[in-house]
């Protein structure tokens, strides 16, 4: 841009630069990532739930036992050079187990996260643009799903349909998303409000393109957060079905199985159970670490994002 330097303006006809468009969105992007890195926890986090994920990709690469693979000669065998974890009642490697075990978990937890809450955003922000009859009707559908007792439906269909890990993705999608699309609905309710959706809709902009491009957008930092707290529940719940034996069921193996197989030998080889339980606990408290993280990166109000704001 041609401008007068002692003036500071611009020359006569010279085009006035355009603004910079991204740079408050850039801004705002490395606030959060600052509040987010002065969480000690919260980076503690992400570094469990990073070798995590690198153990279940390439951990199987340092054995060379299969899941399914049996020694029997070595029947519940305790951890040693040959089997690092020790071995279950079939011979099994406890190792290799985990490692697929995890991956089976992570996959399932992650699928179900991702689906909730892209469900949850479709409705709830629809129901909460169309208003009305639209409103009612969802939110009384919302409401009637809450208080049906999901878990033993969740236990009997992953039971009759043979414990396949991605009909339970599925299930656990269809009785997950509720409580987050009324969370959802709540907050969309003041989104429609907004000058930007009125603009929107005095342009002739599609109801659903004004949802998909200006409500759901909006919500942003709350789908995060509830993307990374929904791992945690779907690492709790499916754990729970497949240690119960209405989840993910053999020849496959789930973190949850693996429990079910030691609860009754963990006072006669506890690392059937130890190593596994110690798999859920490091994926729960990590997720859970980086979900607060968030939350308070991405919530100005809060006293850690106040904090990194400051400095």
């Amino acid at each position: 841009m041609a401008a007068d330097l002692t003036t500071g303006t611009t020359a006569p006809g010279a085009q006035a630069a355009p603004p910079a468009k991204d740079g408050r969105h850039l801004g705002l992007a490395r606030l959060h990532l600052r509040r987010f890195l002065r969480n000690r926890l919260a980076v503690l986090g992400v570094v469990i739930f990073v070798a995590l994920v690198l153990f279940s990709a390439f951990g199987g690469l340092f054995t060379p036992y299969a899941y399914s693979d049996a020694d029997f000669a070595a029947l519940t065998q305790p951890p040693g050079s040959a089997h690092w974890f020790g071995t279950n009642q079939g011979g099994n490697d406890i190792y290799a187990s985990a490692v697929h075990g995890l991956q089976r978990s992570l996959v399932i937890a992650v699928s179900v996260s991702v689906l909730t809450v892209v469900v949850a955003a479709v409705v709830g922000s629809s129901a909460a643009y169309f208003g009305g009859r639209t409103e009612k009707a969802t939110l009384a559908l919302i409401h009637f799903l809450l208080v049906v007792p999901s878990f033993l439906i969740l236990a009997l269909v992953s039971h009759r349909l043979a414990g396949d890990w991605r009909v339970l993705i599925v299930v656990l999608t269809v009785f997950g998303w509720m409580s987050t699309a009324r969370v959802i609905w709540s907050v969309s309710t003041s989104l429609r409000e907004r000058d930007f959706v009125t603009a929107a809709e005095f342009m002739g902009v599609r109801p659903l393109r004004v949802i998909l491009r200006h409500i759901i957008p909006n919500l942003g930092s709350l789908l995060i957060v509830n993307l990374t707290l929904g791992v945690v529940a779907t690492v709790l719940s499916e754990t729970a079905l497949s240690f119960l034996g209405f989840g993910v069921q053999t020849p496959d193996v789930s973190l949850g199985t693996m429990l079910a197989d030691g609860a009754g030998a963990i006072t006669s080889a506890p690392w059937l159970f130890a190593f596994p339980a110690g798999l859920v606990v490091l994926l729960t408290v990590s997720m859970t670490f980086v979900g607060d993280g968030l939350r308070d990166a991405l919530d100005p109000t809060s006293v850690t994002g106040a904090a990194g704001g400051r400095r």
